[in-house]
């Protein structure tokens, strides 16, 4: 069948029996009878015919797309399976959001090394921004950070957990302790933790997601905000999960909203749809089970 699934998507992509006989090196009568086939054995008009030109059918398009995922993934399984009979060292790169923690990341790394202890982790640590790119340009093979984009079919996404985000503040700051709205919080700095060149793409989250109006000012890490906190020079939006890295006798912590709505930071695993593979989706499993 995998041959088949072939001509099959060869056939769509050209949108012409000739061509894609000419690609399959196959002739166009042979190709023709690989489809009545391959239709027989489904069960399921795949295409209409309309004399010389043909239609894809809703079953045709729902098998055109997952088709070309399953022949990636026998792909992938047929190099590494390859790999390893040659011995040759299977590399899988994943990159963690450092400002998270790696609790539930080490967990899943010691298990994957320890179900496939041929298998090379090399592990990078970075901001969203930084992870992204790496991901992007084909330098990391699956990412675990927060979610700051919409999700795209260009990735697989796996959802991990999520955290109620919360905003750090001066205990004499006269507000509600059980929530405040980003709004209110317009005249006072908030304070943006960065230690390397994402900025403008940090300031920007901060201004079109979480709706923040304020000032920002910077601080290179969690004390030294927690230091600006201190002295009322300014608030830290942070997550719940997060909130053990500040002094809860020096700082006050609140649940932070937008309007109506709490605000609530998700995290996943992801990875680049057409880089799937049995070791990449193992060890998405193996991360989520760490947050069950």
């Amino acid at each position: 069948m995998f041959q088949q699934m072939q001509y099959f998507i060869a056939i769509v992509k050209n949108h012409s029996f000739t061509q894609a006989a000419v690609d399959c090196n196959i002739s166009q009568s042979a190709i023709s009878q690989q489809m009545k086939e391959l239709e027989s054995r489904l069960g399921v008009k795949l295409l209409n015919r309309k004399g010389r030109s043909f239609e894809v059918t809703e079953a045709g398009q729902y098998f055109y797309t997952h088709s070309q995922d399953v022949l990636a993934d026998v792909d992938q399984l047929v190099k590494n399976t390859i790999k390893i009979e040659k011995n040759d060292e299977v590399e899988l790169r994943v990159g963690y959001l450092k400002s998270f923690g790696t609790t539930e990341f080490l967990q899943a790394v010691s298990k994957f090394t320890q179900e496939f202890p041929k298998v090379k982790i090399k592990i990078s640590s970075g901001t969203h921004e930084e992870l992204y790119e790496l991901l992007r340009t084909n330098k990391l093979d699956l990412n675990f950070s927060d979610q700051r984009r919409a999700l795209s079919n260009e990735y697989q996404n796996e959802f991990l957990t999520s955290s109620e985000f919360m905003v750090a503040v001066n205990h004499s700051l006269p507000v509600d302790d059980r929530k405040i709205d980003i709004a209110d919080l317009a005249d006072i700095s908030c304070i943006l933790i960065l230690d390397g060149n994402q900025q403008e793409a940090e300031e920007e989250y901060y201004r079109n997601v979480l709706g923040v109006k304020s000032e920002l000012i910077l601080a290179k890490n969690y004390d030294e905000a927690q230091m600006l906190i201190a002295s009322n020079q300014g608030y830290l939006i942070i997550n719940r999960r997060m909130r053990k890295q500040l002094d809860q006798d020096i700082v006050k912590m609140i649940s932070l909203v937008k309007g109506d709505r709490k605000l609530i930071q998700n995290y996943y695993a992801y990875w680049q749809a057409d880089n799937s593979g049995y070791y990449i989706e193992t060890f998405a499993d193996l991360l989520k089970q760490s947050f069950a």
